[in-house]
């Protein structure tokens, strides 16, 4: 696999440099600030379908690959519509996947990682469909696997799947430390993001990620604010909002989006 053949969306490892990457540095900077409090094991979701947990996922485990003194590792954990094998064009779609490791208790979470050194990146692919998602989900053997991933890696991002459609992501909220909810700017509903929010525990809501806000920005610390934007692919624009939504009531934790 080649660089310039990933998804162009994923501009932390295609254009590191930029300011649009630098942009995901702040979401990094969240995460690390919280690692002594055990923020090591972050998942990544969404209200519905198509709001770019994906991009953000893998964007967001690039920039924390970005340190050269931690090892991280990106899980797909959605296994009915698992996207991440896809964006990063990964070959050999027939080599052995979550899934595989999940049915096969004999087999180590080593024998299902993709390495891309290239971006100093880990992956474990969702594998194939199964029959029954959320029962395998449900399985302590998934648990198992992440306990692994966390004691071999500084920092563990899991794609999940959506929320509010179906309950896949909160089987896993017990075994992750927090949570990054992307929201897709004038496209989610608020209801549906209302339901979200409460189905996550306060207390491991990491923050929300706006995108698809097309606001103009500056590119002068537009990230000392609590809003500040970044371009997709070069010509779209991601707004990315770090709250301290964790601490406030519901009510303005909702207000607070733009919707």
């Amino acid at each position: 696999m080649t660089a310039p053949r990933i998804d162009q969306h994923l501009i932390s490892l295609l254009q590191p440099r930029s300011f649009e990457a630098e942009q995901y540095r702040v979401l990094r900077h969240v995460i690390e600030e919280g690692k002594d409090g055990g923020l090591n094991v972050i998942a990544v979701s969404s209200a519905t379908v198509g709001d770019g947990k994906t991009t953000t996922s893998i964007n967001l485990a690039g920039t924390l690959a970005q340190n050269t003194t931690a090892r991280v590792l990106l899980i797909d954990v959605d296994l009915r519509r698992g996207s991440v094998a896809a964006g990063l064009r990964l070959r050999a779609p027939e080599a052995n996947g979550l899934v595989d490791a999940i049915l096969t208790p004999g087999l180590d979470l080593s024998a299902v990682v993709r390495e891309l050194p290239e971006f100093r990146l880990s992956v474990v692919p969702s594998g194939r469909c199964p029959a029954a998602p959320y029962e395998m989900l449900k399985s302590p053997r998934l648990g198992q696997l992440i306990g692994q991933a966390r004691d071999r890696y500084e920092y563990v991002v899991i794609d999940t799947p959506p929320l509010v459609p179906v309950p896949d992501a909160r089987v896993v909220e017990k075994w992750v430390d927090g949570f990054v909810i992307v929201v897709r700017a004038h496209r989610t509903p608020q209801r549906l993001l209302e339901d979200a929010l409460n189905m996550v525990s306060p207390e491991k809501l990491i923050g929300l990620v706006f995108n698809g806000d097309q606001r103009p920005t500056s590119r002068h610390y537009g990230y000392y604010s609590s809003y500040y934007h970044e371009a997709t692919n070069g010509q779209g624009t991601l707004w990315t909002r770090i709250a301290d939504t964790a601490k406030r009531s519901f009510r303005s934790r909702v207000s607070g989006t733009a919707l």
